[in-house]
């Protein structure tokens, strides 16, 4: 009896910047289980945030200034700011130029250069090395340097996800404006999220 091996797998599609040419509802969702890596380093992406630009919780939504101008840029680009004046944050520009709308990246699950992230971060549980968007941040190397380059070129590598990830959603967490909107989405059961998903 001939065994017949399993089909290859075949290797992950590079997202490029069309893929976030589309609503950022649609983009937010279509990200979980997609791999991020900068120079390398990163993980599979559990836990994200849309922000529209008509949605008063978007940085945009009181028009251009210095800080947001990446926002009101073509879509496939990062967008870094500092929260609080402490730690950094990067989203993904969604939608036609001018538009001005984006997707926070809060959390990862861990796959490459863990040892970096540790040192990077001083923490020693993979928990907690990318589980928010300031920790990510800081464990891939991200900073206001980064604002505005193309996320489908280096030091940016972005992979789709292989097969259908199951998808909670509820409340963005950290805002006050909007706050009951469910524009949060998220790996159901990851232990690597920000913050839990409140049951309904």
């Amino acid at each position: 009896m001939t065994r017949t091996a399993p089909p290859a797998r075949r290797a992950p599609q590079r997202l490029d910047r069309g893929f976030f040419d589309r609503s950022v509802h649609r983009v937010a969702p279509d990200l979980i289980g997609a791999t991020l890596l900068v120079d390398g380093i990163g993980g599979v992406i559990v836990e994200v945030e849309a922000y529209h630009h008509t949605d008063p919780a978007a940085h945009s939504y009181i028009g251009r200034t210095a800080r947001n101008a990446v926002m009101f840029g073509p879509p496939g680009h990062a967008y870094v700011y500092r929260s609080y004046g402490i730690h950094w944050c990067v989203n993904a520009v969604c939608e036609p130029e001018g538009s001005a709308s984006a997707v926070l990246i809060r959390a990862i699950a861990p796959t490459e250069g863990i040892e970096t992230m540790r040192a990077r971060r001083g923490v020693a549980d993979d928990r907690l090395l990318c589980a928010g968007p300031g920790r990510l941040c800081e464990a891939l190397g991200i900073t206001r340097a980064l604002d505005g380059a193309p996320l489908d070129a280096p030091p940016f590598v972005l992979l789709a996800r292989q097969g259908t990830p199951e998808i909670v959603a509820g409340p963005r967490i950290g805002i006050t404006k909007a706050a009951d909107r469910p524009w949060r989405y998220g790996l159901k059961g990851s232990p690597f999220l920000s913050k839990p998903f409140r049951r309904t």
